[in-house]
């Protein structure tokens, strides 16, 4: 189906934002600890006019860039590999489904000890946050081809490469993609972990800065930088990946 307007979307937020800001200045509310959308807002124009804004915005989306990049390769390579053989995945696969259930913050000190508090370590602990989304979807995504159709592939003696082109790839494509929507967003998440670990520069890093000297706009600014920079990425992601699926005669392309 597709959508009217995509404006529509930010009705919900500016109405939210509207009528807490109006409680404020009402003074059914102080805003001390929840700031109105104003004092948001003024907070992030004061961090871009002083050239900090953009400083943590390019730390931070870069770090996310590089671990959604290294995430999503071996999330691909190793969903691949089980998806399609069976030693492989009785080998690995139990140990990957074990380390998938660890919490992003309990890597953080083995991160520091093995590779420091340097860029090398935040860049790994979000390309753990990405690979496990994308490994599982696509794992499972291959085991669940219908039957039929990489029956009807060997019957035509298609070799390993044709049928990966012509039958498990289509078949695999929309959960592929939804996947590593999954994992840019755990990416954006899991960025802030990373940003815990000694930086000196990134929303996370303006997250903690905001904590530490009490001030709760800053962190605000810094939450809805996350919420912009992690909605426009997926949008910019799923809009380079359309073009994969317009084969699909799905609900979602109906008038």
């Amino acid at each position: 189906m597709r959508e009217r307007s995509p404006w529509l979307g930010l009705l919900l937020p500016l109405l939210l934002a509207g009528g807490w800001e109006a409680a404020v200045a009402a003074g059914w509310a102080n805003g001390r600890l929840l700031p109105p959308p104003s004092r948001v807002l003024t907070s992030l124009l004061q961090l871009a006019q002083r050239g900090e804004l953009a400083t943590h915005v390019a730390a931070t989306f870069l770090r996310v860039a590089a671990g959604f990049a290294l995430g999503a390769a071996a999330g691909t390579v190793m969903g691949a590999l089980t998806g399609t053989q069976k030693l492989a995945r009785r080998l690995i696969d139990p140990t990957l489904q074990a380390v998938r259930n660890v919490p992003s913050i309990a890597w953080v000190p083995l991160f520091i000890l093995w590779f420091g508090i340097f860029e090398t370590s935040k860049v790994l602990l979000i390309a753990v946050g990405v690979f496990f989304p994308i490994y599982l979807t696509l794992s499972d995504a291959i085991l669940d081809v219908d039957r039929k159709l990489v029956e009807v592939g060997r019957i035509f003696r298609f070799t390993p490469a044709r049928m990966i082109w012509r039958i498990l790839l289509p078949a695999t494509l929309p959960a592929y993609v939804t996947a590593l929507r999954a994992g840019l967003g755990l990416g954006w998440m899991f960025v802030v972990a990373a940003e815990f670990m000694g930086a000196s520069e990134g929303l996370g890093f303006l997250l903690v800065d905001g904590q530490m000297t009490g001030k709760p706009s800053i962190i605000l600014a810094a939450i809805l930088c996350f919420a912009v920079l992690g909605k426009a990425t997926d949008a910019l992601l799923a809009a380079t990946t359309r073009p994969l699926l317009r084969w699909q005669d799905a609900f979602k392309t109906m008038g």
